[in-house]
């Protein structure tokens, strides 16, 4: 029946060293996270890329909350500042998160009073096991009732038909990936418009957080994601209500997150729980992306509040420890062979003394190990020898 179907729940940069530029060089290749992307490591800057808890705590700044996700992200939404982070490269399945991107990529392209009657063909190639809005073949849908059923429900149904409207799954899926690499999002490898698990469909905490500050962009892709409830078309004129699976907007089973604006979170047994939320205070709007809390259902929920409340506590009390890069797309046209902020070979700014919770080198004699090989290549070198819902 319509509406009883399962739904989601969903640079290498030079550091500046009274050593030269060896021990910042030595320091960024031992601290590469394990589970990085090497291709995008330096994307956004070297520390997203480094292993444990990043933050540049100052004066008066709060304690990070104690979290258990496999990785996680805090960013200034206007600024693109990266507030704190843990493992934000690292690759991981992101379930219905991924349908930021898809909206990113597709719901420009059609207007939303277009009409399309659904075939059978255009729900042909829906995974078993997927999140359904209840769309019937035979049935006719406007384009802005398929984005909420894409929205508010998760449904990959929607998603297969406007797929099939764009071209079909293939096109979707490469058009999906070219909006990634202009995005600068290089963890992410798609695999299907819509989310679900498929071999070898990853990205990471930083490019979900890159994919809802562009889709927040959109005015549109903003109101659907905030959207709580609609009504939908369920065939011979009648309609059922939809809700929106977004609990902290809704404050259904918890508590509603006070200024949240959406965007989307997703659930599969293989990805676990994970959730972006964008929420605005005092005219400032913070992004958290969550990915896989070790345990509990309300987990994802649970700490991406606490970071929520971490982030607009700690305002003008911490300094970035990155950026979220924008897309090449927006980027000005230069002739200068000078890197765009964030790319490999683009320099970081000098690090102000602050409290850092993070950036271990494994103890003194790391340091002392990193710093005596840096002079050793100093003198050298002077040298002339040379069952729960489911995405």
């Amino acid at each position: 029946m319509p509406g009883t179907t399962a739904s989601s729940n969903c640079p290498q940069m030079s550091r500046r060293s009274a050593l030269g530029m060896g021990l910042g060089t030595a320091a960024s290749l031992a601290l590469s996270a394990p589970h990085a992307s090497a291709a995008s490591s330096a994307i956004g800057g070297e520390r997203l890329a480094a292993a444990g808890v990043q933050v540049r705590r100052g004066a008066g700044a709060p304690k990070l909350p104690k979290l258990a996700a496999k990785a996680w992200l805090v960013a200034d939404n206007d600024s693109g500042d990266v507030l704190a982070s843990y493992g934000a490269h690292r690759s991981l399945p992101p379930a219905s998160t991924l349908k930021m991107l898809f909206a990113d990529t597709v719901l420009p392209q059609f207007a939303h009073d277009l009409r399309h009657r659904v075939t059978a063909e255009d729900l042909a190639d829906i995974p078993a096991g997927s999140s359904l809005v209840g769309i019937q073949a035979g049935t006719t849908y406007t384009v802005h009732q398929l984005w909420q059923g894409v929205f508010l429900r998760s449904g990959n149904d929607a998603v297969h038909v406007l797929a099939s409207m764009y071209g079909g799954v293939d096109k979707t899926v490469a058009a999906m990936q070219a909006r990634a690499k202009d995005l600068q999002a290089g963890d992410t490898h798609v695999a299907s418009p819509d989310g679900f698990d498929h071999k070898g469909q990853v990205s990471s905490a930083y490019d979900l957080t890159l994919f809802a500050r562009a889709g927040l962009k959109n005015d549109d892709f903003r109101g659907y994601c905030a959207t709580k409830v609609a009504e939908f078309p369920a065939g011979d004129g009648k309609t059922f209500q939809i809700q929106n699976t977004d609990r902290l907007l809704t404050g259904q089973g918890i508590a509603a997150y006070e200024g949240l604006i959406g965007v989307k979170n997703g659930y599969t047994s293989h990805a676990g729980n994970t959730f972006t939320g964008a929420a605005t205070r005092d005219g400032r709007t913070l992004l958290v992306t969550v990915m896989h809390p070790k345990s509990g259902y309300e987990a994802v929920y649970q700490e991406t509040v606490a970071l929520l409340d971490w982030g607009f506590a700690a305002s003008g009390k911490v300094s970035a420890v990155g950026e979220l890069v924008t897309p090449l797309s927006e980027q000005p046209k230069s002739s200068s062979s000078s890197p765009a902020p964030g790319a490999p070979g683009a320099s970081s700014a000098p690090r102000p003394a602050e409290h850092d919770q993070g950036w271990a080198l494994g103890g003194s004699a790391a340091v002392a190990a990193l710093a005596g090989g840096s002079l050793l290549a100093l003198r050298r070198r002077g040298k002339p020898s040379g069952r729960r819902r489911k995405s």
